[in-house]
């Protein structure tokens, strides 16, 4: 029996550490695969990003409150399916939240009281994924009111490594991982036939698995706060922001979801963050086919009902 090669290339993509692995018939293989993900993933990477005044997205932005922006279905479909997110978690997920003042905010040692809720609650009021207005068509996208900016942090990595998947098995690779930044997508088995193992942060030890998963054909995000937040009067806040009172959320450390599409399982992450563990694992049990683990600010485990924790 060959044994067969396993390919691995890390490098910096949409401002992110991207790992390509790859088990291929040869090197070769493994690495002509690996060279048309990157493409794939830099050219979503220029469609999406917020940091080149030619993306599609500048331009949506650079017009907002003026005139439709005619983008590619590409875009469409995925600020449809972003739309859709946040209709199900009632607003805590929302592409337009590049509205928000964000010179309210550090999370660093400096920070030491949070803004009044006024001052909150004035720096997301352009933060409406409703006001994203869509004219299929016309394959345009219109922001209602000026100021008004979207974003796809927090579904363009996921979305980047499920095309990166699909491109691979185009050509020819049966087994692999794409991982963005640890929104990461497998299929396939490693070299002696077993899944694919998995960890998940722990929050007190970053460089530590909290857990492992053996996994295959599945996608694993995770959001937390346990990178970057701020302690006020002995209560942690993460540097995530609730787009409803634009103040941080608490209660919440580490969110990883489970699922079949890293665009979802990075989607729905977040939200979960700020919806908090009682609403989030509701929301999670509804939907077919995504588990979900939570840790709390105390350090106690939670998880949606499919999932059995030994």
């Amino acid at each position: 029996m060959t044994i067969q090669p396993t390919i691995n290339r890390v490098l910096k993509l949409m401002g992110n550490r991207f790992e390509f692995t790859a088990v291929a018939e040869s090197e070769s293989e493994g690495n002509k695969a690996i060279d048309a993900a990157i493409a794939e993933v830099s050219r979503i990477e220029r469609l999406l990003t917020t940091f080149n005044e030619a993306s599609q997205t500048c331009q949506i932005n650079r017009a907002a409150g003026e005139a439709p922006v005619r983008v590619d279905q590409e875009v469409i479909g995925l600020i449809e399916r972003a739309q859709k997110i946040s209709e199900i978690t009632d607003g805590a997920f929302d592409i337009s939240y590049g509205s928000i003042d964000k010179r309210l905010w550090n999370f660093d040692q400096h920070m030491t009281s949070l803004p009044s809720r006024e001052t909150a609650l004035a720096s997301v009021a352009l933060i409406n994924y409703r006001n994203v207005v869509i004219d299929q068509a016309a394959s345009s996208v219109m922001l209602k009111n000026k100021g008004m900016r979207i974003g796809f942090g927090g579904i363009g990595k996921g979305y980047a490594a499920d095309r990166a998947k699909l491109i691979m098995q185009e050509h020819g690779i049966k087994s692999g991982i794409v991982n963005a930044a640890g929104d990461l997508i497998t299929w396939g088995a490693q070299q002696n036939g077993a899944s694919w193992t998995v960890g998940i942060a722990d929050p007190a030890q970053t460089n530590k698995p909290f857990s492992a998963l053996n996994i295959s054909n599945m996608a694993i995000a995770t959001s937390g706060n346990y990178e970057k937040f701020a302690t006020i009067d002995g209560k942690r806040y993460s540097h995530t922001i609730d787009p409803k009172t634009g103040l941080p959320v608490s209660g919440v450390k580490s969110v990883s979801i489970i699922c079949p599409s890293a665009e979802l399982a990075d989607a729905l992450a977040t939200p979960v963050v700020v919806m908090g563990v009682k609403v989030g694992l509701e929301l999670i049990n509804q939907i077919k086919q995504v588990a979900c683990i939570v840790i709390d600010d105390d350090d106690r485990l939670f998880t949606s009902n499919n999932i059995n924790v030994i």
